[in-house]
């Protein structure tokens, strides 16, 4: 919490972003919980014991009195060739609208192979619902209750995904780049519409959970070379600073995630007014040096990140270690808000080796050695 308010600091925090941003259990029997496998235990234990933890937490949502929503919508779930499927079929009038994703037992991620909308014409189905369909109320009593489990172990970060986030992921990468560049009108309304439920969300949460930090994801959607530089605030800055601007208003602190490039789209985001910025991807898999991005947005705003998950998993301990080193060194050198060392993501397979392991532990090393 210094480091978010940009005061001093015996050292910069370290985080391990999902390790410890979810509540992970080895010991959770289920045959698609891929951290049960070797050397999970031992991961997730440097994690709770040993980093900042900030825990990733969604506010509770249930429908509205009058949201038809759950009339609309079907779920079905079924397993098939070690794989566990979900489909979900909404009416949207006189269309029917459908997705389709999978579930490996050995990767922890989803795989979508069919998104919801995948033509103008089910975008302007999408459109046609009830206002009420998006109503939801929401809750901050699981936020309390992971911020009183917690302790003083770590803080808890809502986790929020904005309009764009929401749009986009409502489609396939092409369908949705081609919408948003070919058909802005009809692209707007979809943002509209996916708002008009969110923002009365966020101001609840950012009121009755005061304070905290926040993630708001979806940035990245409108950053090259998904979309060009100047959609970026139409889609992205236009429908994301009302959220930062309630998270902040409650005395909160918005923390904006965007994987990837950033120079084009970097004034964009500062506009905003963010208190946090992550992952800050190294080129290639990001443009700027984090050298660079704390000359241009540090001084206003908290750096989080700077270390890719592939070179955790890829990098041999030694070389792993002066690579975190240069990291802090960078992110701390000079005047600035503050800096936290954090890779981009986690691993995802069900297998922990020795070196990842060591790598996991240099991190920890990095930040109590400066």
């Amino acid at each position: 919490m210094a480091t978010l308010r940009g005061e001093s600091v015996d050292r910069p925090p370290v985080s391990f972003y999902e390790i410890g941003g979810w509540k992970l259990d080895p010991d959770d029997s289920d045959p698609y919980n891929v951290f049960s496998g070797p050397g999970w235990r031992e991961l997730i234990q440097l994690a709770e014991e040993e980093t900042d933890l900030i825990r990733m937490v969604h506010p509770q949502t249930t429908p509205a009195a009058d949201n038809p929503m759950t009339e609309l919508r079907r779920v079905e779930t079924w397993e098939q060739d070690g794989s566990r499927f979900t489909r979900v079929t909404l009416d949207a009038g006189d269309r029917t609208l459908t997705s389709l994703s999978r579930r490996d037992r050995d990767v922890a991620t989803t795989w979508e192979l069919e998104h919801l909308l995948k033509t103008p014409e089910d975008a302007e189905a999408y459109l046609r619902l009830p206002d009420e369909a998006f109503a939801y109320d929401v809750g901050v009593d699981n936020l309390v209750a992971a911020e009183e489990d917690l302790g003083d172990a770590g803080i808890v970060m809502v986790d929020y995904g904005d309009p764009l986030c929401i749009v986009a992921g409502l489609f396939s990468m092409a369908d949705y780049t081609v919408l948003a560049l070919t058909e802005p009108a009809l692209f707007h309304c979809l943002l509209q519409k996916v708002a008009q439920g969110l923002y009365p969300e966020v101001e609840t949460v950012a009121r009755e959970f005061a304070g905290h930090l926040w993630r708001v994801v979806g940035s990245e959607y409108a950053s090259p070379p998904m979309l060009p530089p100047r959609l970026y605030s139409e889609y992205a800055s236009r429908y994301t600073r009302p959220m930062v601007e309630a998270i902040q208003q409650h005395g909160g602190f918005a923390r904006i995630h965007s994987h990837g490039r950033l120079r084009d789209i970097l004034p964009e985001i500062a506009a905003m007014g963010p208190d946090g910025l992550d992952p800050l991807e190294p080129p290639p898999q990001g443009d700027m040096t984090l050298a660079e991005l704390r000359a241009q947005i540090g001084r206003d705003t908290v750096l989080f990140g700077n270390i890719e998950s592939s070179e955790i998993e890829g990098m041999a301990p030694l070389a792993f270690e002066a690579r975190v080193r240069r990291a802090v060194t960078d992110g701390t050198a000079g005047t600035g808000r503050g800096f936290v060392l954090m890779p981009s993501a986690c691993p995802y397979g069900r297998n922990i080796s020795a070196d990842v392991l060591a790598n996991y532990e240099a991190m920890v090393r990095a930040v109590r050695e400066v």
